[in-house]
């Protein structure tokens, strides 16, 4: 079985399970208590701060251990946006930040703050001088994240924490994804992650605050983790999530290497082996294992099921699958092909064996949905026959539109047109995107009586 999933989930470390399984032996009681068991707990709890902090590159005092990435998340932006509450009540995040960050940021919109999403370029980054724009008088808090989660792209944070440190705004970086590969570069000020990433236990996330960060933690008081995560200390998840980061990090360097050269080799080779693919994401400044690519003429979530089938569970930020029904809030933000989207991430240890299988089963997976989907060939064409045509897809979710498009553009004439007639919101996405991959002009859209025309121009 071939698990490619990492960047959810990455499967526990060795060393996290044996450190689990010996810190519920050793770590059960309260480290708050003066008794021996407690002392013993506060021992542990302590141990996993500092070996934390160091991987993380802060004061001990500066880190607690959360419930979650996403709680981790929230606490620090609304901690943050309270302790700077006199100076605005701005917010600036990413364009392809994490929902956690995002969610953050429409609670605050929700409370009559104000929020600026800076956008990225094509290959998922943004531009350090267009963060830096963004930044005003009023500007609470800033938010980015270290690399991408849906498509490895690293982002320019030395670069936006200058910035930010030169305007007087905390920089809050989300290294979820990063983490166990090494340290966030650049001086910012907040930092969060999720244990279940590097190979942690799930259930364990991290919040730095750097000494000196305006800083109010929200919610009910408590005494524990500096009043910054409420709630008893999951100690034995802690200790495991603590002692495995320090492992994935003394093999970082070298499986690094070894997972580039991997996802290195699919990106070279799947546009050979699968006709109409687009691989998205920057190839150089990019996360070790992480490769994305989105196949035109595909249902995202049926051709997840059929790589299941041939036994590699992948994921997918498709338009098209069911958990959300809406295209990928970063594969929108990038401009490019939302349907169809398949993201590769290696666990550290896959073989390349199971790399080389994925590439022989993924042409034959792709080449079946897209039979059943009726979708053209890739160098099928038709005779020309008129100036312009009709496509009514109304009431049919992509890739459908951008399907019935392709079978019909070359029924008109070079310089004739092709109206495809949509009500799904991914058409907006994916035809533009489909005229970019395949030489076409899209010209626009227009208010139709039934849905929303978008036009294409033949120009070969």
């Amino acid at each position: 079985m071939g698990y490619f999933d990492a960047a959810s989930a990455a499967p526990l470390h060795p060393v996290a399970r044996q450190a689990l399984l010996a810190s519920l032996d050793e770590g059960w009681a309260d480290p708050a208590r003066l008794y021996r068991e407690g002392r013993r707990a506060r021992l542990l709890l302590d141990a996993a701060r500092e070996a934390a902090a160091e991987a993380v590159g802060c004061r001990a005092d500066e880190l607690v251990f959360t419930p979650s990435g996403t709680r981790a998340v929230h606490s620090g932006v609304a901690g943050a946006l309270a302790g700077r509450r006199r100076v605005g009540r701005h917010l600036i995040v990413s364009a392809v930040e994490h929902s956690s960050a995002l969610h953050a940021a429409e609670e605050l919109e929700r409370d009559g703050g104000t929020v600026t999403q800076v956008p990225v370029d094509r290959v998922g980054a943004v531009d350090a001088e267009a963060f830096a724009a963004a930044l005003g008088d009023g500007t609470a808090l800033a938010c980015l994240q270290s690399a991408n989660h849906e498509v490895g792209t690293e982002q320019p944070v030395t670069e936006v924490a200058e910035a930010c440190r030169a305007a007087g705004v905390p920089l809050l970086v989300d290294a979820a994804q990063s983490l166990g590969w090494g340290k966030v570069q650049g001086d910012w000020s907040l930092l969060t992650a999720s244990a279940h990433k590097w190979g942690g236990p799930s259930g364990v996330g991290l919040l730095v605050v750097r000494k000196g960060v305006r800083f109010a933690p929200q919610g009910a008081a408590d005494e524990r983790e500096s009043g910054r995560a409420p709630g008893f200390e999951n100690l034995p998840a802690i200790v495991a999530a603590a002692a495995s980061l320090r492992a994935v990090r003394a093999e970082a360097a070298q499986e690094a290497a070894r997972l580039r050269e991997l996802t290195e080799r699919i990106r070279a080779r799947v546009p050979g082996l699968v006709p109409d693919v687009e691989v998205v994401g920057d190839a150089v400044r990019r996360l070790p294992g992480i490769v994305t690519f989105s196949c035109l003429y595909v249902d995202g979530e049926t051709l997840l099921h059929e790589l299941d089938r041939a036994g590699f569970s992948v994921s997918s930020g498709s338009s098209c699958t069911s958990s959300t029904l809406t295209p990928s809030h970063v594969l929108k933000a990038m401009g490019v092909l939302t349907e169809g989207n398949v993201r590769v991430s290696l666990p550290p240890g896959t073989p390349a064996e199971d790399v080389e299988r994925f590439l022989e089963v993924l042409p034959g997976a792709v080449a079946a949905v897209r039979e059943r989907l009726g979708a053209p060939a890739a160098a099928e064409s038709a005779p020309q026959t008129g100036a312009d045509l009709v496509v009514d897809a109304v009431g049919r979710r992509c890739p459908i539109p951008v399907i019935e498009l392709a079978k019909v553009i070359g029924d008109v004439p070079v310089g004739g047109t092709v109206r495809v007639l949509s009500d799904d919101e991914a058409a907006r996405l994916d035809i533009p995107a489909w005229c970019e991959m395949r030489g076409q002009e899209y010209v626009g859209e227009e208010r139709a009586e039934r849905g929303t025309a978008y036009l294409v121009r033949r120009i070969k």
